[in-house]
């Protein structure tokens, strides 16, 4: 008997701890949720005044990175209303140079010229596209052609069947690094003007 009365009186001391226990984490998580939603109570006031006071000084500064980044680096257009605009150069790891940008058609009928893959044997089956750019450092008296694969294939934007009116496609063209010291060149593509552009 004495030892049923103790084994029921430790069982019920348990149950009781357990449910102090569970009383006081639900008690806890309570008072954790009541902080967080004051917390984002205040963040959403917070918020609000910086809208009211500061949020003036945040659009300005979205406003001076958003015209750095549409600044191009060069820009040409030639006689169809075709506008080439390079907008990044970089010296690449591996000895070359990646020049990118975009091309806006202006004119009223879609823009298709089979000459910009050059003269070369090798790039004519890449149709419209940069194939035929190449880079001009006159410091060196030397023209850089574009790169490509062991099947003729450019390193190098294609254009498909052409570029529709008032649209605006980005590109971009690979080339053998110039010298070091080189620090402009001219791109040139097609029947467009050469784009002077600086390097580092």
């Amino acid at each position: 008997m004495d030892l049923r009365d103790s084994k029921n009186r430790l069982i019920l001391i348990v149950i009781a701890l357990g449910a102090a226990l569970v009383i006081a984490v639900a008690s806890c998580a309570g008072n954790d949720d009541e902080g967080s939603d004051q917390g984002q109570e205040q963040t959403s006031e917070d918020s609000q005044d910086g809208d009211g006071e500061g949020g003036g000084g945040d659009e300005g500064s979205d406003g001076g990175s958003s015209e750095e980044a549409a600044e191009p680096l060069a820009e040409v257009t030639g006689g169809e209303e075709l506008t080439l605009t390079i907008t990044s150069v970089e010296r690449e790891e591996g000895g070359f140079i990646t020049v990118e940008g975009t091309l806006h058609n202006g004119g009223d009928n879609t823009f298709f010229d089979l000459n910009w893959a050059g003269g070369e044997t090798e790039l004519a089956e890449n149709g419209f596209s940069m194939a035929g750019a190449s880079l001009v450092a006159t410091e060196e008296e030397k023209r850089y052609l574009i790169l490509r694969d062991t099947s003729g294939r450019c390193l190098c934007t294609g254009f498909g069947t052409g570029i529709e009116p008032d649209a605006a496609v980005s590109w971009f063209a690979q080339f053998p690094e110039p010298q070091p010291e080189t620090t402009q060149v001219d791109f040139q593509v097609g029947d467009l003007p050469p784009a002077t552009i600086e390097i580092r």
